[in-house]
């Protein structure tokens, strides 16, 4: 099957929406804009197909009627910001999708739900209970409560999680470019990239960094590092404009193309590979590296040559080989502060209690394989 073909068969797709394609500094929420993307979603709704709206806008839509202008440089008023524009921006979308005769469901998350694994299956139930009763989730990071997550281009990501979550088929992500180029086409010539297989097709394309001006700071960078997470663990991706959207989930040539780059996870290691966010590090010597990679074997206390950050037992931490590079994530059996006694020593050296692995094969996966070249 054709990639263009698995986008327009897919039974369940992840849209996601960013705030430069829902709002406008001067006026917020562009109501205009946002019922036409809905027009598009209640249609492929009612052909059958199951929809989750991963959409940004909370803090946006909030701006105007709070009189402030221009993105909020504290805290404190961006959670205001947010806690007045999820209101609205949800209840706009409620209407809207009404007049399509489709019930909307509002999820809000933070990254603790992503990052806990008992979130994470709490999330997968209620998206898959809303799912099969017909109603369409929409999604957004919870700004009124989030802390250092308040970003607005983090909801790339967001999508890209989501769709494992929700075991999607498809994921789609929109913005006010209609594709993935070469370079960037506002300063010269750039050609549309039309399919990437693997990251290597990346290799010469400059993304620059997530911008940070108007409305939303989300930039092609965060949409490609999502699309490669999607990609990476079985779900096809398409970037393009919300323009294209309805031509895209039609399976028509428009914007750029992820195909699927791996097979489907098992959802704990696609948690713990992309979802978690590790509390610590430990430092392994070149032995334990190719312990880890070559035999897939669990790690012992005599390869670890030094351990970085705070962290409990059962949270989740990076292992890094003497080079830097992180080799694995996997959960750790002792606090921070248990492990210096043990760093280098034998099992069979260590009282009883200290008796088992450090990083347990099964809480535990590989990130990055050696290098080929």
């Amino acid at each position: 099957m054709s990639l263009r073909a698995e986008i327009a068969g897919a039974r369940r797709v992840v849209v996601k929406v960013g705030s430069s394609s829902l709002t406008s500094l001067p006026g917020g929420l562009d109501e205009q804009r946002l019922a036409a993307l809905v027009d598009v979603l209640g249609a492929v709704h009612g052909q059958g197909r199951e929809v989750v709206l991963v959409s940004s806008g909370a803090i946006a839509a909030g701006l105007a009627p709070l009189g402030v202008s221009g993105r909020p440089r504290d805290l404190a008023t961006a959670q205001a910001a947010a806690s007045v524009g999820q209101l609205r921006l949800v209840q706009t979308y409620a209407d809207a999708f009404g007049r399509h005769d489709v019930t909307v469901g509002q999820v809000l998350l933070t990254a603790d739900d992503l990052t806990r694994r008992s979130h994470y299956r709490n999330a997968q139930r209620t998206l898959e209970r809303l799912l099969t009763l017909g109603v369409l989730p929409i999604v957004n990071e919870n700004d009124t409560v989030a802390t250092e997550e308040i970003r607005f281009g983090d909801n790339d990501r967001l999508a890209a999680l989501v769709a494992h979550v929700a075991r999607a088929d498809a994921l789609l992500l929109l913005s006010d470019v209609d594709g993935v180029y070469d370079g960037d086409p506002r300063q010269g010539p750039a050609q549309l990239i039309d399919t990437v297989r693997d990251p290597a097709d990346l290799g010469q394309v400059t993304l620059g960094t997530a911008r940070r001006n108007g409305v939303g700071t989300g930039g092609m960078a965060t949409k490609v590092e999502a699309a490669l997470i999607a990609a990476h663990a079985g779900v096809p991706v398409v970037v393009t404009s919300t323009a294209q959207a309805a031509a895209a989930l039609a399976g028509e040539q428009v914007g750029t193309r992820f195909a699927v780059m791996g097979p489907r996870p098992r959802a704990r290691q696609f948690w713990l590979r992309f979802a978690t966010r590790p509390r610590g590090r430990l430092h392994l010597d070149e032995g334990a590296v190719r312990a880890l990679r070559e035999r897939g074997a669990s790690l012992l206390p005599a390869g670890i040559t030094d351990v970085a950050g705070e962290f409990l037992a059962d949270d989740p931490v990076e292992l890094v080989g003497p080079d830097g590079v992180v080799v694995a994530r996997g959960l750790v059996a002792y606090d921070a502060r248990e492990l210096p006694p043990l760093l280098g020593r034998k099992t069979s050296e260590l009282d009883p209690e200290y008796q088992r692995e450090i990083v347990h094969r099964d809480e535990m996966v590989l990130v990055r394989r050696p290098s080929l070249g």
